[in-house]
């Protein structure tokens, strides 16, 4: 996919933070700092480490400034509602970011935290890549709790199944 206009983007990446959202708020406010090894990133962890890295990362790196992210831990926004307020903050701030970027700004080289010269537009693709990274971690950690996720797209993969035809 290529980022020719910031509004096809936007549109895009809105509808896929909805589909994280609706996961996001499956999450039981007494699992949110739930982990299944210590040392891993919790449910709480992964929220506020897609809100940081949203912001204090793709969008700065974006605007061609550096990363200033500040980690994803309990400090920034600890239990279930202040979570899911700093969650809709932190992406708010940042869709007001990207959309002031022109398409001159989408097509110019950008540097990653590693130093790496990147197209701005690839920089926002990889940003969609990594949410839903993220996203699956999220249907797994619930899964492993034993609560129900809704099917990404409308069906599950039985019910798929059920509606192909079998080729011979």
């Amino acid at each position: 996919m290529e980022i020719k206009n910031i509004e096809s983007f936007l549109e895009y990446y809105e509808r896929l933070r909805e589909r994280t959202r609706r996961v996001v708020v499956l999450i039981p406010p007494e699992h949110l700092e739930w982990t299944y090894r210590p040392g891993k990133f919790t449910l709480g962890d992964l929220v506020r480490h897609l809100a940081t890295i949203e912001r204090w990362l793709y969008a700065e790196n974006a605007q061609g400034r550096p990363p200033a992210y500040p980690g994803c831990g309990r400090e920034l926004a600890d239990g279930f509602e202040a979570t899911l307020a700093f969650f809709d903050e932190m992406h708010r701030q940042s869709v007001e970011i990207f959309r002031q970027l022109t398409p001159d700004q989408l097509q110019a080289k950008i540097q990653t935290p590693a130093g790496t010269p990147i197209t701005c537009w690839k920089w926002l693709r990889a940003l969609a890549e990594h949410e839903i990274h993220h996203r699956g971690q999220i249907y797994l950690y619930l899964n492993m709790l034993g609560i129900g996720t809704p099917p990404l797209f409308g069906l599950t993969s039985e019910e798929v199944k059920e509606k192909s035809v079998v080729s011979k």
